[in-house]
C-alpha cells in the first residue's frame, strides 16, 4: 500500500485542516472590522496573535533539537509533529509582517515625538530604532529557517531514501541541534526584549527571555502531547506509540515545564519584589489592579497549580485523551498568559481583555492549524529510515 496515500487521506488530519481554515477565516474577518474600531487595539491583538504562532512554532522547533541531541523513543513518536510546526516558520514570519506598520502604534521608541522628550528613550536609541529592529527580525527568522530547513530537508532525504541508512549520518543532524539550541536561546532572549519588553521601554527584567523560551517549550510539548493523542488510531502510529512509555515520557516532561515556567515567572516576581525599584515595579503593579489581578490568579491556578496537581498522576498521564486535555487547558492558558504579558503594558479603560485579543489570535491560530495539518499530512508519520528507529522499537512493537 501506497504510505503518501495513506498519510494524506488521514481523516483526522482532514478535519483539523478544515477547521483551521474555519477559524482562520472568522478570525481574521473580526480582526478586520476590528482594524475599522480600533487600529491600535488590532495592532496588540495581532502582536498577541504572533506571539502565540510563534511559540506553537519555535517550542517544536526547539524540541526536535533537543531530541536529536539526546535521543530517545518520545523524540521519535514526537518528531513528525514538531517537523511539521518547525515547517510553519514562513507563515509566522509572514504574520510578522503587518506588525512593521503598525510599530509607531505599539512601540514609544518608534514616535519621534516622544523620543525627543523622554531622555530614557533618547540612551536606547542607538538600540531602540526602527531600521535596527527590522534587521535584527530578519536575523533571527534567518537563523530558525535555517535550522528548520537543514534538519527538514535531511529528515526528508532519510525518508525517500536518498542517503543511506547509517548511523553516522544522524551526526549532522547533532552538528545543527548543538549550535541551534545555543542561538535558539539567545536569540529568543533578544526578541523578547524587542517584542515584548520594549512595549514598555522604562522597564526590564534580566530573566524574561528565559521565562518567554520556558513558555514556547511548554507550548510545544502541549501542540506535540495533544496531537499525538488525535493521531494515537492512526497507522503506523498506532503500532508503534505505547501509552504506557511514550504518553509517561511525554507527561514526565510537560510536568517539568511547567514547574520550570513557574520557576522563572516566581523568580522575576521574587526579584522584582524584594528589589523595589521604581524602573522595575511597575509590571507588577499593573497587573495586580484594574482587574488584571484576576486574570493573574486564573493565570496561577491554570497555568501551574491545576496542571501540577494533575499531571503527578502516573495513571493520568499514561492516558492519552486525558493527557491531550491537560495539554489543550494549557495552550488555551499560554495565549491567556500572552495577553497578561502585552495587554497591561497599555492603559485601557473597562474589562481588561478585548475581545479581539481572543478573536484575532483564533483567526491566526487557525491559519497555522492549516498548514501544519497540511504539513503532517505529506510526510510519513513516524521516521522510520531513521538509523535508530528499528533498534529503538525492537522490543516494544504491540
Amino acid at each position: 500500500m501506497d504510505t503518501q496515500a495513506v498519510i494524506t487521506d488521514v481523516p483526522v488530519l482532514a478535519r483539523l485542516q478544515r477547521w483551521g481554515l474555519v477559524a482562520g477565516f472568522w478570525g481574521l474577518l473580526a480582526g478586520v472590522v476590528g482594524a475599522v474600531v480600533s487600529l491600535d487595539q488590532f495592532f496588540r491583538s495581532w502582536l498577541i496573535g504572533f506571539l502565540f504562532c510563534l511559540g506553537l512554532t519555535m517550542g517544536p522547533l526547539a524540541l526536535l533539537m533537543l531530541q536529536h541531541m539526546s535521543g530517545g523513543q518520545w523524540g521519535l513518536v514526537a518528531r513528525r509533529v514538531c517537523e511539521a510546526a518547525s515547517r510553519n516558520l514562513p507563515v509566522v514570519a509572514l504574520l510578522f509582517v503587518p506588525l512593521l506598520f503598525g510599530l509607531p502604534n505599539l512601540y514609544a521608541w518608534a514616535r519621534p515625538d516622544e523620543v525627543r522628550v523622554d531622555h530614557i528613550l533618547q540612551m536606547k536609541a542607538v538600540y531602540l530604532n526602527v531600521p535596527f529592529f527590522i534587521t535584527r527580525a530578519v536575523l533571527y527568522f534567518g537563523l530558525w529557517t535555517l535550522c528548520a530547513w537543514l534538519l527538514n530537508s535531511w529528515s526528508d532525504a532519510q525518508d525517500r531514501g536518498v542517503v543511506a541508512v547509517d548511523p553516522a549520518d544522524t551526526a549532522r543532524f547533532r552538528v545543527v541541534s548543538a549550535p541551534g539550541l545555543l542561538i535558539y536561546v539567545i536569540t529568543m532572549t533578544f526578541a523578547s526584549v524587542d517584542w515584548i519588553m520594549s512595549l514598555d521601554p522604562h522597564w526590564y527584567s534580566t530573566i524574561f527571555g528565559f521565562l518567554l523560551v520556558a513558555g514556547q517549550g511548554l507550548t510545544g510539548l502541549a501542540l506535540v502531547i495533544t496531537v499525538l493523542a488525535m493521531l494515537s488510531h492512526v497507522e503506523p502510529l498506532s503500532t508503534y506509540l505505547n501509552p504506557r512509555l511514550h504518553f509517561l515520557d511525554l507527561g514526565k516532561l510537560l510536568l517539568a515545564f511547567v514547574m520550570l515556567w513557574a520557576y522563572f515567572s516566581f523568580s522575576q516576581l521574587l526579584i522584582i519584589w524584594a528589589g523595589n525599584l521604581p524602573e522595575e515595579i511597575p509590571f507588577f503593579y499593573n497587573r495586580f489592579r484594574g482587574g488584571w489581578q484576576y486574570v493573574s490568579v486564573v493565570i496561577l491556578l491554570g497555568h501551574f497549580a491545576l496542571p501540577f496537581v494533575l499531571l503527578l498522576s502516573r495513571d493520568l498521564k499514561r492516558r492519552p485523551h486525558l493527557l491531550a486535555k491537560i495539554a489543550l487547558a494549557i495552550l488555551v492558558m499560554r495565549l491567556i498568559d500572552l495577553i497578561w504579558l502585552v495587554e497591561p503594558m497599555f492603559k485601557r479603560q473597562g474589562f481588561p481583555i478585548h475581545w479581539m485579543d481572543l478573536a484575532l489570535p483564533i483567526g491566526m491560530a487557525g491559519v497555522w492549524v492549516f498548514f501544519f495539518a497540511r504539513n503532517l499530512r505529506s510526510r510519513p508519520l513516524l521516521p522510520q529510515n531513521d538509523p535508530f528507529f528499528k533498534e529503538a522499537f525492537a522490543h516494544d512493537v504491540h
